[in-house]
């Protein structure tokens, strides 16, 4: 019976991975295929019970739905309620001028340096430390569009490789505002912080310094190829936000510095938590929009877009997040990973090996998909039974599969930030992607083995 449900949880995967590749709703493709896993599993499985009998329904067929309210339940009151806050807070953020004003202060700097391509790898740089801050790479990528497009074409530098290099800019999800980093941490029980400082900016240091090397010659050869075609953009007057004072800036760094200060990295008496965090800033900046306008009003409807945006975090992230779960216990139901594990231990597999394959699966469904957020939220969940089956880290299994799925993200031309920076500056996505897959293949081969070494 074993073997009955580890092949049907291989069809079942690959019916599912099919569906996702056409372009079928992620979030209803995972929930149904993780239903069906546990529904087989329960029918062939007498004494198998998916709930812990005190969250039972008494019932092992209701209990298949009833682990939906169980996953939820879990999800709004942990990792999920940390990522429709941080999507509230960016939200608010851009409605008040914040991250435009933050994108502003940095980038002028750059605008400074003389050298072409030097002046590239700092944008691309500046872009991936902004990641961190302002956490959507479409909407950072239409501000680097039209904020920094125009300085890098004064000195020189085509379009297509600013295009590149900003579509690239969002590749390496780090720190607390990251819905992938956060669930990530969730999933192998550190906090967001603890697991940005401690693990991710080791392996990121290095993986940043080669893409930059790489893109580097990367574009310059491109440029005196001179192999796209440009057509009429609007991207200019896509972007209609005005930026804020300048130093509203400081909203978008202050949560981070909080964290880092109110968590275990520094001080043992007192953890903030993210929530907290973003809470705690969101109702300052509000403060602050009410003395800015002297109108209670204006300051009071512009905040109530932070439940917006906590909303659109739950319909998007979160309720991806949930599904993904569901289906991880459906795979588990059928017991197909510890069929995984026990022929990784049989076959000398150890947890480098699965390190290396998992970080492909969730590499190739993300570039198939154009979805690093789905791609890594449908695996994510298997990495503590994995690592416990194997007896090695879950940090180092999971720290590069979260990575791969943005950086396939970044070579794959059916991917949002793909597409929207080629149409922002007038080429197609191929001519984006022909750039960046070298930089984004090298990025993979040091953030993989550094995770191998450091974690």
């Amino acid at each position: 019976m074993s073997v009955f449900l580890a092949v049907f949880a291989l069809l079942t995967t690959l019916g599912a991975g099919y569906l996702l590749i056409k372009g079928q709703k992620p979030v209803i493709v995972l929930l149904l295929s993780g239903f069906l896993l546990i529904a087989v599993s329960t029918a062939v499985q007498p004494d198998f019970a998916i709930l812990e009998e005190d969250a039972s329904t008494g019932s092992r067929w209701l209990d298949v739905i009833g682990m939906f309210e169980d996953v939820a339940g879990s999800q709004l009151t942990g990792v999920g309620l940390i990522i429709m806050a941080a999507g509230g807070f960016s939200t608010y953020m851009n409605k008040i001028g914040a991250s435009r004003a933050l994108v502003e202060i940095l980038s002028a700097p750059i605008a400074k340096i003389k050298h072409p391509y030097m002046l590239l790898i700092f944008t691309y740089l500046l872009g991936a430390v902004l990641f961190m801050f302002i956490p959507s790479a479409a909407g950072l990528a239409i501000l680097l569009l039209v904020l920094l497009v125009p300085v890098l074409t004064a000195a020189g530098i085509t379009p297509a490789a600013s295009a590149a290099v900003i579509a690239t800019a969002s590749a390496m999800p780090m720190g607390p505002a990251s819905g992938t980093s956060v669930l990530a941490a969730g999933t192998v029980d550190l906090s967001p912080v603890v697991y940005f400082v401690q693990n991710q900016l080791i392996v990121a240091i290095p993986t940043f310094i080669a893409i930059s090397i790489t893109h580097y010659f990367v574009q310059r050869h491109y440029d005196k190829k001179g192999l796209e075609t440009y057509k009429p953009t609007e991207m200019q007057e896509a972007d209609t936000s005005e930026g804020g004072p300048r130093w509203y800036a400081l909203f978008l760094v202050i949560p981070i510095v909080l964290l880092i200060i109110f968590s275990p990295l520094v001080n043992d008496s007192i953890e903030l938590t993210t929530v907290a965090a973003f809470v705690m800033v969101w109702l300052f900046a509000m403060i602050c929009e009410m003395i800015r306008h002297r109108s209670f009003k204006i300051a009071a409807d512009a905040s109530t877009v932070f439940f917006t945006g906590m909303g659109k975090m739950f319909g998007g992230v979160v309720a991806l997040i949930i599904a993904a779960q569901i289906f991880a216990e459906g795979l588990t139901a059928t017991g197909a990973i510890d069929m995984l594990i026990d022929g990784g231990e049989k076959l000398g597999a150890g947890m480098a090996i699965m390190t290396i394959v998992f970080t492909l699966i969730v590499g190739l469904v993300t570039f198939l998909t154009g979805s690093g957020v789905g791609a890594f939220s449908a695996f994510s969940g298997l990495v503590p039974n994995i690592a416990n089956g194997l007896g090695g880290s879950a940090v180092a299994l999971i720290t590069p599969m979260e990575f791969a799925s943005g950086l396939f993200r970044s070579m794959s031309p059916i991917s949002g930030v793909v597409i929207a920076v080629a149409g922002g500056v007038g080429i197609s996505p191929m001519d984006v992607v022909r750039r960046t897959v070298l930089p984004m293949a090298v990025g993979v081969i040091v953030m993989t083995t550094f995770s191998l070494i450091l974690l």
